[in-house]
């Protein structure tokens, strides 16, 4: 499960965050999942409340799903992801522009 790796990795960068700015608390972590990430939400989510220690002992985590999107490299025409993955007017291959990140949006930290 290589979601409790990138939970660990959240964990440290969260903390040395949280140090940085002599937080007393952190309350909430937001984070955005792209559905193309190859992450998996609830596992995601089961790794965090295991990693749940320290500063973050009573921490929430608000995970945001990103669908995944798709442009033409050339027109810039956005392509639905439920169709062929194909620009119509250009006929090039569509580009996954969306969807396939891993990002730390916000967290939320009591400081004195």
């Amino acid at each position: 499960m290589h979601e409790y790796s990138l939970v660990r990795a959240l964990a440290d960068r969260v903390e040395e965050e949280a140090r940085s700015r002599k937080a007393v608390a952190v309350h909430r972590l937001t984070v955005a999942i792209g559905a193309v990430s190859g992450v998996e939400p609830r596992l995601f989510e089961t790794a965090f409340t295991l990693c749940r220690e320290g500063i973050l002992a009573d921490t929430e985590l608000q995970i945001r799903r990103v669908e995944a999107a798709w442009a033409c490299p050339s027109c810039g025409q956005a392509i639905a992801s439920d169709a062929a993955l194909r620009c119509e007017p250009c006929g090039q291959a569509a580009r996954l522009c969306g969807g396939d990140e891993l990002v730390l949006e916000q967290i939320e930290m009591e400081v004195p």
